[in-house]
């Protein structure tokens, strides 16, 4: 009975023995797993009023301005003072407003399309009516103390390109008499000048540029 008492008390020490220190721990909670992560002191509720006057979000960042058209300044020319308002009404369908104006020059013309001397002022207002019934309107009698008194221009122009252009175009109209010849003199011209030109308009103007010939469509001086 003794040694059944003694057994009993050495298997209880070996059981403490085994649970203190022999057994593996259990898991301890953490006692304050939001005070190691997050300092509450430092948290606040905002009303939406609060977040509404916050800058960041009342003013988000403006977006980038989109990117503008290339533009450029056209001028076409050059245009006698009588053959000036005939041009800009070619231009009218464009709706250009502003944006057209006129630059006038003087240039040397070294030819001009002619009608020959006529024998005196009457024969020279006859011719001229003829030309009138063509439905020529671009011309003047020439009426200075010269070899040309009492001919008939019909433009003059700074290269023979653009003089004998002009000559083909009267020769259309049934204009027969009519020469080209060097004549080295100054005269007042027009250049229309179109601002804020872009791709689509400059072809519209190229366009209109080809149908009158001997003009000429560039950048503007």
């Amino acid at each position: 009975m003794r040694a059944l008492f003694l057994l009993m008390v050495l298997a209880n020490v070996a059981f403490f023995a085994w649970a203190r220190y022999g057994s593996p721990p259990e898991p301890v909670a953490d006692p304050a797993p939001l005070g190691r992560q997050i300092d509450p002191e430092q948290l606040k509720i905002l009303s939406p009023a609060e977040v509404a006057a916050i800058p960041a979000l009342q003013n988000p960042p403006a977006k980038a301005p989109a990117p503008l058209l290339a533009s450029w300044c056209l001028e076409w020319g050059s245009f006698t003072l009588a053959d000036a308002p005939r041009a800009e009404k070619a231009l009218e369908p464009l709706a250009l407003g502003a944006r057209l104006a006129q630059r006038r020059t003087e240039e040397t013309a070294g030819w001009w399309v002619f009608i020959p001397p006529q024998a005196n002022r009457q024969a020279a207002l006859r011719k001229a009516a003829e030309l009138k019934a063509l439905g020529v309107e671009d011309y003047f009698i020439v009426v200075d103390e010269s070899p040309y008194h009492w001919a008939l221009s019909l433009g003059v122009f700074r290269t023979e390109e653009a003089a004998r252009a002009r000559l083909f175009a009267l020769r259309g109209q049934g204009v027969r008499s009519a020469q080209i010849g060097r004549r080295e003199t100054v005269v007042p011209k027009v250049w229309l000048q179109v601002k804020s030109v872009d791709p689509a308009l400059e072809n519209r103007l190229k366009e209109i540029a080809r149908q009158v010939e001997g003009s000429e469509l560039r950048s503007c001086s």
